[in-house]
């Protein structure tokens, strides 16, 4: 860890994990503030420099729609400054559907944080995006918890997040089902539907795309092989861009119809191909499993 001061802004959507990646972060040996005024941010990031010893320099702020508006318009301005004085800062932003956010909301049965006024939930969660619309347009890194655990979230945080080193791309290959929805962090989506499935496969149904059988089911297709080197060969020539653009993170999403099969397994394959060139890639099969976060 560089030491220079590295700060992380995490911000998010009411409900979609942000307190977790915050209890992470201090578990990481981070020092957090949820709620902080931007006003009051050059002052905590001075405090840390101060007090912190050795190369822990790490300050995570929470800071959401429960900010005032010229607070949150002022933040992007604020981060140009510290930039400028050798401050490492990254933006995380957390977010999840609309139908999500209403099931975890109704399961707790907490309220919304913007429905004092008696607003609606459909409605207060609209006025939270609108409110943080330019925070996430401006994030380095967006995650989305719609079908992410808490335990997964954190496993995020660990490795995308605090184990990435300076100057460096994280990328993360994920598998998805269609069904299910696009994942909406995604950079770049690829279709694997045109291609058999092993689902029709009496003896594959039951089994995933990071089983043996499937694997080489898929292998011995023609049209299987032809696109993993498309995607890889996609892949390989851009992502050295993304880099020299000082990107953080790189978000690549696979699907085919449930998330199970075709998908798994090449997102397997292609994280294995990538990491001959890059370095880190990590891996995330979002329909393997159930999932549930709790509101924030």
């Amino acid at each position: 860890m560089s030491k220079e001061l590295r700060l992380i802004i995490v911000s998010g959507l009411s409900g979609s994990g942000k307190t977790v990646a915050l209890h992470v972060l201090e578990d990481l040996g981070y020092n957090c503030i949820d709620n902080l005024p931007a006003t009051l941010l050059k002052a905590a990031v001075d405090e840390v420099r101060s007090r912190a010893t050795g190369s822990a320099k790490l300050l995570a702020v929470g800071i959401d729609a429960r900010a005032r508006a010229e607070d949150l318009r002022s933040l992007p301005e604020l981060l140009r400054e510290l930039r400028q004085q050798n401050v490492q800062t990254e933006i995380i932003f957390l977010h999840a559907s609309d139908a999500i956010l209403l099931q975890r909301y109704g399961e707790s049965r907490r309220r919304h944080p913007l429905a004092e006024f008696g607003d609606e939930l459909r409605a207060a969660i609209n006025r939270d995006r609108a409110i943080l619309s330019e925070i996430h347009d401006s994030a380095d890194l967006i995650i989305d918890t719609s079908r992410t655990s808490i335990y997964e979230l954190a496993d995020t945080i660990r490795e995308r997040v605090d184990r990435r080193k300076q100057n460096t791309l994280s990328i993360l290959i994920q598998s998805f089902g269609f069904k299910y929805g696009i994942p909406a962090d995604a950079d770049f989506v690829f279709d694997l539907r045109s291609l058999p499935n092993p689902y029709w496969t009496l003896e594959l149904r039951g089994l995933t795309g990071l089983d043996e059988e499937v694997t080489e089911f898929l292998n011995r297709d023609e049209n299987f092989r032809a696109m993993f080197e498309d995607i890889l060969g996609f892949l390989d020539r851009w992502i050295p861009r993304y880099r020299e653009s000082q990107r953080g993170y790189l978000t690549v999403a696979i699907g085919c119809t449930g998330g199970q099969h075709r998908s798994v397994c090449m997102t397997e394959k292609l994280a294995a191909g990538l990491r001959a060139n890059h370095e880190p890639v990590l891996i995330r099969h979002n329909s393997l499993t159930a999932h549930r976060l709790d509101p924030d």
